[in-house]
């Protein structure tokens, strides 16, 4: 992702309209008389990985037409300390204070995620398992959330539903079965050399993928024995994906026990606890 792309200045522009709609009272009140220049610093108040340094200076670059001057102390995905110095910024009191808030939602929001992100990618260490992130993102965040899973160290899954093929359970029940449902996807796909990935959530299904030839199958919301049976009977020859009821606690236990090659967590995402920064005046 280009982070400077179109459809992420129209993000930070909306929401910077959200948080303003045209005015701020408070503070056009104090600084209708005296608008000086002020110096200001943002710390963070616990230990977590860096993200989103680039938004939150574009915040500013929407708000004064690169009217300010900025200078950072950490860098992207950097580990921090707890009340680090990360960034320095100097401009007009009311910029500063139009775009505060939604300057740090964004940073405290994306380096939640790169922490978590950097969490998960830290548990499987010397391991061959990778971890993934899911479509379960914010609408109209996807794309830096996205950003900030890699930052953190993790990998992207599919990006949106055409940029990959994945049969999920509504999809076989619609198609008849997996094996009715690869079929249409081969007739409809034809000529295109993409993997196909059948999400199963029981040994007769990892059964009737493989006689289908899947190119991978996800054991989805599987008991850690059925995985390990599971993966046994694939043998190597698909690519195997785990998902559903993963966390960081039994996240290496599961890698450990299945070997599978990615096991994907939805709660890099959508469960994310943001990390804390605060923004004072020097």
């Amino acid at each position: 992702m280009k982070i400077f792309d179109a459809s992420v200045i129209s993000l930070v522009s909306n929401a910077l309209a959200e948080d303003i709609k045209g005015s701020d009272i408070t503070t056009d009140a104090i600084a209708s008389r005296y608008n000086p220049q002020i110096k200001c610093e943002v710390i963070t108040k616990e230990e977590g990985i860096i993200c989103g340094l680039n938004i939150f200076s574009l915040v500013f670059d929407i708000l004064s037409k690169n009217n300010y001057e900025i200078n950072y102390f950490a860098k992207e995905g950097e580990k921090l300390t707890k009340f680090q110095k990360v960034i320095s910024i100097k401009a007009k009191s009311d910029i500063i204070l139009y775009g505060e808030r939604t300057a740090l939602n964004f940073l405290q929001f994306l380096s939640g995620i790169a922490t978590a992100s950097n969490l998960a990618a830290n548990e499987l260490s010397g391991l061959k398992t990778k971890v993934l992130d899911t479509r379960k993102t914010l609408p109209g965040l996807r794309s830096l959330q996205k950003y900030a899973i890699n930052v953190g160290g993790a990998s992207n899954h599919r990006f949106d539903l055409s940029s990959g093929i994945l049969i999920k359970d509504n999809h076989i029940k619609l198609a008849g079965g997996i094996k009715n449902a690869l079929e249409m996807i081969r007739s409809y796909n034809a000529g295109f050399n993409q993997k196909i990935e059948v999400e199963v959530s029981s040994i007769e299904q990892v059964i009737e993928a493989l006689e289908g030839k899947a190119d991978i199958i996800m054991l989805d919301n599987m008991s850690i024995a059925e995985m390990q049976k599971a993966v046994k009977l694939i043998n190597g020859n698909t690519i195997v994906e785990i998902s559903g009821n993963v966390t960081m606690k039994n996240l290496r236990e599961i890698a450990e026990k299945t070997q599978a090659d990615f096991i994907s967590m939805g709660s890099l995402t959508n469960a994310v606890k943001p990390i804390d920064f605060s923004l004072n005046f020097i």
